[in-house]
Formats: structure tokens, C-alpha cells, sequence
């Protein structure tokens, strides 16, 4: 059970890149334009390529790298020791969500124009999560007793 949930999110969390997580406008009576985690590295990466990289690293590459690895150990592809080192590449992806969180805080503190979360964000979010939790079990299933 928990191989195929750690299976689906190595689909999962490419879906949640490019699903929307926002529509936002300038004015209430505009159409509001869809930004995902993609559109928004986009945006980034024309504005401050150091600070992209960064993003891109810790938004899409830290949490897949980290379900990869744990993959591979549930499947005895890895050794059970790497766990540590996919434990410190979690608390790094982590990072996206702050930014998220802080995106919106901004958007929406402006009050000139209008924030509403879309789809892509419950289901990035929904990604994370199940990483945490399935990282969580898999640590507690693979590690001899006294390495807890």
C-alpha cells in the first residue's frame, strides 16, 4: 500500500506543477490568470535566475529526488541508510510551502486586486503531505530499533 501511494506521487507531483494553484487578477471585474508552480518558476526565472534556481530546486527537484530515493529503499533498490540523508532533502522541500503561503499572504494584503486558490494547490499540498507521511513510515519500517 505504501509502495503504490509513494508510486503515485512520482505522477502526482508533475501533475501539481502545472495545475493552477491561483487565479489572480489586477480588478474584480477582469478574468483572473492562472499561475501554477511552473508559471510562477517561469516568472522567476526572467526576474532573478539566482533565486530561481533556488525555487526550482526546492519546489521540484528536493520532493522528487526524496520519492524517488524512498522508492527505491521500499523496493531494496537503496540501502536503508540513505534515509537520513532523504529525511534532510524533505525539510528542504518543505520550502515551497512557505513560499506559497507567502505569495498569498502578499496577493492578498495588497488589496487592490483578487487571490483565489484553484485546484493545483490542494493537490500540491495533498502531494507534500503524503511525502511527509509516507517518508514517516517508510524511516519507521526500514530502520533497526535502535537507530530510531
Amino acid at each position: 500500500m505504501i509502495r503504490a501511494a509513494n508510486l503515485a506521487l512520482l505522477v502526482l507531483f508533475p501533475v501539481s506543477w502545472f495545475a493552477p494553484l491561483l487565479r489572480a487578477g489586477l480588478l474584480p471585474f477582469f478574468d483572473l490568470d492562472s499561475i501554477s508552480v511552473v508559471t510562477g518558476l517561469q516568472a522567476l526565472w526572467e526576474k532573478d535566475v539566482v533565486l530561481a534556481l533556488v525555487v526550482t530546486f526546492l519546489a521540484i527537484f528536493a520532493p522528487y529526488m526524496k520519492t524517488i530515493g524512498l522508492a527505491l529503499v521500499q523496493f531494496r533498490l537503496a540501502s536503508p541508510r540513505i534515509l537520513g540523508v532523504l529525511h534532510q532533502l524533505g525539510r528542504l522541500a518543505m520550502a515551497d510551502i512557505f513560499l506559497i503561503s507567502l505569495y498569498i499572504v502578499l496577493a492578498k494584503g495588497v488589496g487592490v486586486g483578487r487571490v483565489e486558490t484553484a485546484w493545483g494547490l490542494y493537490l500540491f499540498t495533498a502531494c507534500i503531505l503524503a511525502s511527509l507521511a509516507i517518508s514517516f513510515r517508510t524511516e519507521h519500517e526500514r530502520m533497526p530499533p535502535n537507530n530510531r
